[in-house]
């Protein structure tokens, strides 16, 4: 075990029982001209992620942690698509349109695809799920319970829906998690820094917060004891 500075406490990360989760660092929410982009964000504050992230994702690997990516997207035919998500709103794109990455959000497109910088390798899981919460409609937890994972590192995208919708599943379902800060992002700054205070708030009632720059020397430590 080895112990990581976080907020609001401290937080040690067990050998063998702890998981990297990585949400929908995918082309259509991160590269310009993508769907993101489209509804009127700056997908350069989700770009700052990426080093930060890349460095965590080979600091789990090298460590023997488990490395999980999540996708948002639908059928083809969208029949997993509710409608009061299809049309919520007026983008000037919405799910299944084309755009400059394929037709927006279904999977097999391009700008369904995790960004190169992040891709996964052989024998990482790889979960596409129709919702927000990476435990919605998936086999996360199944996969979670059969590797005895009991705690979460979790990163991705975007700060207040998907990893905030992932980060209350994991607290419901009795799993430690601790989100990485600088590895999670959102297009608005005061979300970002909103989402992060209501995790760590009242002591962690949903979960612990810490910078990538002290869970790396965590994770090396985990690596130096299984060595």
């Amino acid at each position: 075990m080895t112990e990581v500075a976080a907020e609001p406490s401290p937080f040690t990360l067990a050998e063998g029982r702890t998981a990297l989760i990585v949400i929908d660092m995918q082309r259509d929410f991160l590269l310009p001209g993508g769907f993101g982009e489209s509804l009127g964000n700056d997908v350069g504050q989700l770009l700052k992620v990426v080093p930060p992230l890349a460095a965590l994702i080979a600091a789990a690997r090298t460590a023997g942690v488990m490395v999980i990516h999540t996708r948002e997207g639908h059928q083809p035919d969208l029949s997993d698509c509710p409608p009061a998500k299809l049309t919520r709103g007026a983008p000037s794109k919405r799910i299944g349109d084309p755009g400059k990455y394929g037709r927006i959000l279904i999977r097999g497109e391009y700008g369904h695809d995790i960004v190169d910088e992040l891709a996964p390798v052989d024998g990482e899981l790889v979960i596409d799920k129709p919702g927000k919460g990476a435990f919605y409609a998936t086999e996360l937890q199944d996969v979670l319970v059969s590797a005895g994972i009991t705690q979460l590192l979790v990163t991705g995208v975007t700060t207040e829906v998907c990893v905030h919708t992932t980060t209350r599943e994991t607290n419901d379902r009795g799993y430690e998690c601790l989100v990485v800060s600088d590895c999670v992002g959102s297009y608005f700054p005061d979300f970002q820094r909103i989402g992060l205070e209501m995790i760590k708030a009242q002591g962690g009632i949903f979960g612990w917060v810490a910078d990538s720059s002290a869970v790396i020397p965590a994770l090396r430590g985990l690596a130096t004891t299984a060595a």
